[in-house]
């Protein structure tokens, strides 16, 4: 354990939501949520005015609808959440080398590494300045957790959501921990916190009291000892600034299973294509591809095959993961399917018949391109293709109202809202799903992109000013609170 809370937990607010908040003027202060919105659609972010009203992440979206009828249900903008987090992950290596990403909006972060003193003075200026930073350079709000081990700065952070920052001295963990839920610590999900619910376990206190030796009779040794270390307070994990992807995968959920064998091997084909265009983004190639099916029960099975060299080659990716779908039974029905890539390296093995098929196809094209046409007949007409639907919240572009975003579609209409991040809340405007005029668009800035007295200079999310002071007896009111949660 660190004699100064230097390991800084950053966790960005309601991450998704409050960058759509951000993004759209007329949804600020309102209920918002983010995920799927179809009828087997889940929630992926809620605000925390979608919160008041009970609806959390994971929870199925019909059932967050009935919970909150009147919040705005969107579909999730990923490249704006990609370009959000690079800006905030940016800050955080400005800090220190040693930065940890847990996810796009969560990391961890050594101050000591970076040379900030061994001081809690220093190391809550540190945290104090990085809050301000996040806000000028996205407009969003984080909460940040500082503490002399992981565990403890995730619990801090926690503790200070919405908007603030949490300090846990170095000697005050057992005080502080003691009163909480065992589910707050790391690794106790439903299944062992049941476990040590029938041997009358409920809190930490009551987990450090129960000793080691029964903690790895209930759970094993490894689980068990663990465990009890946590606790204690004691987490001695470092801060690893390189967390190695092992696969990269893309997945769909159906709103009407699938049973057309030609639909479902389309689909497949697609999310190859969204798999590779994933896989080059990150730099890497894979050598063993993966295909998921879940079934109309809800059974789910995985087939893979292992290529004899890493590849990014669309090709290869396409037809090794239509072989593996010929070995699945969809007749009864297909409710998701996900391709995947895994064994992941930094360099590709080039495979030569699918070169030499993609040169093949270019050959074709060639000589279809210099054939004459017939006299008679027309040159064939370029559309713009199109989205099969337009999505909630998605942009949109028009060629007379400029940016917007798509506020809902039906019987051949869409209704937009055109506004930007630095305006004030847009009109709404419906026009036929095929209007020419109408077009999607790119994310724009959320900050820096408009008039700087056209953008409210108020966060969506209300701060929490809680950050107790060394000695303050805070230990059952953090405990409350986190379990509440």
């Amino acid at each position: 354990m660190r004699p100064a809370p230097t390991i800084l937990h950053l966790d960005m607010d309601a991450f998704f939501a409050a960058a759509e908040q951000a993004a759209k003027p007329s949804l600020r202060g309102k209920p918002v949520v983010v995920g799927g919105i179809g009828a087997r659609g889940v929630v992926s972010t809620a605000s925390y005015e979608a919160r008041v009203f009970g609806v959390r992440s994971a929870m199925p979206t019909a059932q967050a609808r009935r919970l909150c009828p009147n919040a705005a249900y969107l579909t999730p903008r990923f490249t704006l959440y990609r370009q959000v987090s690079e800006a905030v992950m940016e800050l955080l290596h400005a800090l220190s080398p040693l930065v940890e990403p847990l996810s796009l909006d969560e990391a961890f972060v050594d101050l000591e590494a970076g040379g900030v003193p061994q001081e809690t003075a220093a190391a809550r200026a540190v945290g104090e300045r990085l809050r301000r930073d996040i806000r000028s350079a996205t407009g969003l709000t984080g909460s940040v957790g500082l503490a002399g081990a992981k565990m403890l700065a995730k619990i801090a952070s926690e503790a200070a959501k919405p908007d603030g920052l949490v300090v846990i001295e170095p000697g005050t963990e057992r005080e502080l921990l003691g009163p909480m839920t065992v589910r707050t610590l790391p690794g106790v999900g439903p299944a062992t916190a049941e476990t040590l619910r029938r041997a009358g376990i409920h809190t930490v206190a009551e987990t450090a009291e129960a000793g080691e030796d029964e903690l790895v009779r209930l759970l094993g040794k490894a689980h068990g000892a663990g465990l009890y270390a946590m606790a204690l307070g004691r987490d001695d994990r470092p801060v690893v600034a390189e967390r190695d992807a092992k696969s990269i995968s893309v997945e769909d959920t159906f709103e009407v299973d699938l049973t057309d064998r030609t639909r479902v091997r389309s689909e497949v084909l697609r999310l190859a294509d969204r798999c590779v265009q994933r896989l080059r983004a990150a730099g890497r190639s894979g050598r063993t591809v993966v295909i998921k099916v879940r079934n109309y029960d809800f059974s789910t099975l995985t087939r893979s095959e292992t290529l004899r060299g890493p590849t990014d080659d669309p090709t290869v990716i396409r037809e090794a993961a239509a072989r593996l779908l010929e070995t699945v039974d969809t007749t009864g029905g297909v409710r998701l399917l996900g391709v995947g890539v895994s064994g992941l390296a930094d360099f590709t093995q080039e495979d030569l018949f699918a070169q030499f098929a993609t040169e093949q196809e270019a050959e074709k094209a060639a000589r279809e391109a210099a054939e004459p046409s017939d006299a008679g007949a027309a040159a064939p007409e370029v559309e713009e293709e199109r989205p099969r639907r337009w999505h909630p919240g998605l942009d949109v572009v028009h060629d007379e109202y400029g940016a917007g975003w798509v506020q809902g579609s039906g019987v051949g209409r869409v209704t937009v809202r055109f506004e930007t991040p630095w305006s004030a809340p847009g009109r709404v405007r419906t026009f036929a799903v095929e209007d020419p005029a109408l077009r999607p668009g790119e994310p724009l800035p959320l900050v820096g992109g408009g008039p700087a007295d056209g953008q409210s200079s108020e966060p969506a999310i209300l701060p929490k000013s809680w950050s107790p002071e060394p000695g303050e007896d805070t230990g059952s009111e953090v405990g409350e609170e986190i379990s509440s949660r």
